[in-house]
């Protein structure tokens, strides 16, 4: 799993951008990338042009035009962080005052991101559970269940989050996006 960082906590992109693909999206715009809004009102007009009806833009938290900042929805204060949110409502009204294109947002739920379970999570999960147990039961605490490779094992709190892994820019996922036609604005 890949994160990005708004300096303060992690933020999962690798999902969004996973989502962009699977879900056929034509512009994916994530926190590793700064993108240009111009390009990304480029790629809407060029599927414009070519006859397409509508272009799908999967936006993540934490995205920033370039020689830009993030968006918060809450700046924070002393008792809370500050909360990423609403990079997509911007992009879309920019789209639309730019291409003249009607846009709408849907900002996606935890229930709507994740789906129904298949098979392979209800296994992992049961797998979970017991190596949690088992790691109790030996006087393991602090401590959370992790997949690695096939082996689920138990990694201290601070081994799961000390580092912040990247999407990088020139990635063999990446590639993949934009050998597909996927921009990244």
């Amino acid at each position: 799993m890949s994160a990005a960082t708004d300096g303060r906590r992690p933020i999962l992109e690798v999902r969004n951008l996973h989502a962009g693909i699977s879900g056929g999206a034509d512009v994916v715009v994530i926190p590793e990338i700064p993108f240009d809004i111009r390009r990304i009102c480029t790629k809407v007009e060029q599927r414009r042009a070519l006859g397409q009806k509508f272009s799908i833009v999967v936006v993540a938290e934490g995205a920033s035009p370039i020689g830009g900042e993030a968006v918060y929805v809450s700046p924070g204060d002393v008792l809370h962080q500050p909360r990423l949110g609403g990079v997509g409502a911007l992009i879309a009204d920019q789209i639309t005052q730019l291409t003249g294109a009607e846009t709408r947002v849907t900002v996606l739920g935890h229930v709507q991101r994740g789906g129904s379970p298949t098979p392979f999570d209800r296994i992992i999960g049961s797998r979970f559970g017991e190596a949690a147990v088992h790691a109790v039961a030996v006087g393991a605490m602090g401590r959370m269940m992790a997949l690695h490779g096939t082996k689920v094992e138990h990694v201290t709190l601070a081994e799961a989050i000390g580092e912040i892994k990247l999407v990088p820019p020139d990635s063999e996922l990446v590639r993949t996006a934009r050998s597909l036609g996927t921009s990244f604005g």
